[in-house]
């Protein structure tokens, strides 16, 4: 009976981290591009519901443990975003174009081939300065509303210290008591499901700036490290399927307020790894738990968005912060890991992070593009060595296979930069253990 109660109870807690930690993440970046109170409510609702049935067609279907989550680096996007031209009707587009280029991903194997080939470093970089604005807000909010941050952050410090996995899910119920204590009575309403539908909009400077960054950072922070994580684990994941299912339920959830669903990385751990169960083969049961947790609690989105409006808006961000920090860590350290491409990653940071807006399109689109043209520039110039005698090789051989090995590494943890940057939202298991019964599994 334990046995059998094992995977469950794994799938159970996965999908309590997960929504308990990020959930904040998705409702401030859907109000930040324009959603109100109910469009929110309903796109926290839309990407809950679509994860968990994503997760249980994937996980019946494969016999797999593929968990499925919302896209929180795409959520945090969103706040660095901000509004865009066309108001909430054209982030709805957006949504929907996002949808169509992961389906297009899974189609077309070389559309994810191109993503993938998109230089580690930058890619981290740019997460980075998309996450620095909310890992910002705890040291705001210790200013603005001392008495309520402070409770949150102790609470987060020291679970972090000793169940780090529990961290951000207590500091979430701090908040929440702290907020029921100083809020006035009968302010809360609005708990039954909301559905709000949204007929979407297309404008260019939503589509650049906002529908190919966030299919950008949704492949490259989520599926491709989700993937790498199941690898871990001795899965051969069907990421071409998993593509197209994602995608299809990113498109169906647009119009309801939804922005990216995807696979998960670190909460992937949690239902592909050991603890899930000894037995690989029965592991499958803990995602698909986990996709029908997710769902349900997907249907208390009004709570949770009531809950949210009740508060200081610097309070919900702190919260959504303190989630954010292993992954703005791990961003950063996979962005400077490479010398040769440091300056690049840097340009890239500084860009993203300055928030700047040109023609409408915001600065996670011309971060990338930076960092894209200083790497193309300082390779033109290591490709154009001056004229002259070439100089005496001063390094030996095995300086030189060293500093090969550290760039092989340093690619590996801009790999993990992916899971981190979801990971740290939602636990803190490590990707990389190794399967038990690699073989046995990689057979499938």
């Amino acid at each position: 009976m334990a046995g059998r109660l094992q995977p469950v109870l794994a799938g159970v807690v996965t999908a309590l981290v997960g929504f308990a930690s990020s959930f904040t993440v998705v409702l401030a970046g859907l109000r930040a591009v324009g959603a109100d109170e109910a469009q929110a409510a309903s796109g926290l609702l839309a990407v809950s519901v679509a994860s968990g049935l994503c997760a249980l067609w994937l996980g019946l279907r494969h016999r797999m443990p593929i968990a499925i989550a919302w896209s929180t680096p795409g959520a945090a996007l969103l706040v660095a975003t901000g509004p865009v031209p066309g108001g909430w009707p054209a982030a709805v587009g957006a949504f929907l174009l996002c949808g169509v280029l992961i389906v297009a991903a899974g189609l077309f194997p070389v559309l994810g081939r191109a993503v993938a080939a998109i230089p580690g470093p930058v890619a981290a970089a740019m997460l980075a300065g998309v996450l620095l604005p909310l890992c910002t807000a705890p040291v705001r909010a210790l200013v603005e509303v001392p008495r309520l941050a402070v409770p949150v952050i102790v609470t987060w410090l020291v679970l972090h210290r000793f169940a780090r996995r529990w961290a951000v899910p207590a500091a979430l119920v701090v908040a929440a008591v702290t907020i029921a204590l100083t809020s006035p009575a009968g302010g809360v309403g609005g708990f039954r499901p909301v559905v709000e539908l949204t007929a979407p909009e297309f404008t260019v400077p939503a589509l650049v700036g906002l529908a190919l960054p966030l299919f950008l950072v949704t492949m490259a922070a989520q599926n491709v490290p989700g993937t790498a994580v199941l690898r871990g684990y001795g899965y051969q994941p069907p990421l071409n399927a998993a593509l197209r299912v994602t995608g299809l339920a990113s498109a169906l959830g647009a119009p309801l307020g939804g922005h990216a669903v995807n696979l998960a990385a670190i909460s992937a751990a949690l239902a592909a790894g050991p603890d899930a169960h000894p037995d690989p083969e029965r592991r499958w049961i803990a995602s698909v738990t986990a996709g029908l947790g997710l769902a349900l609690l997907g249907l208390g989105a009004g709570v949770a968005t009531a809950l949210v409006l009740l508060s200081p808006p610097v309070l919900i961000e702190a919260v959504a912060g303190l989630a954010l920090l292993g992954a703005l860590a791990t961003a950063v350290a996979a962005a400077v890991a490479e010398p040769e491409s440091r300056e690049a990653a840097v340009v890239t940071f500084v860009v993203t992070a300055s928030g700047v807006s040109l023609l409408g399109v915001a600065g996670a689109f011309w971060g990338l593009l930076a960092g894209w043209l200083m790497l193309l520039l300082f390779r033109r110039r290591a490709a154009s060595p001056p004229a002259g005698p070439a100089a005496p090789a001063t390094v030996p051989a095995p300086s030189r296979a060293a500093e090969n090995g550290s760039g092989q590494v340093s690619r590996a943890g801009s790999a993990d930069t992916g899971s981190g940057q979801v990971g740290s939202a939602e636990s803190g298991s490590d990707p990389a253990a190794p399967a038990e019964a690699g073989g046995e599994v990689t057979r499938r």
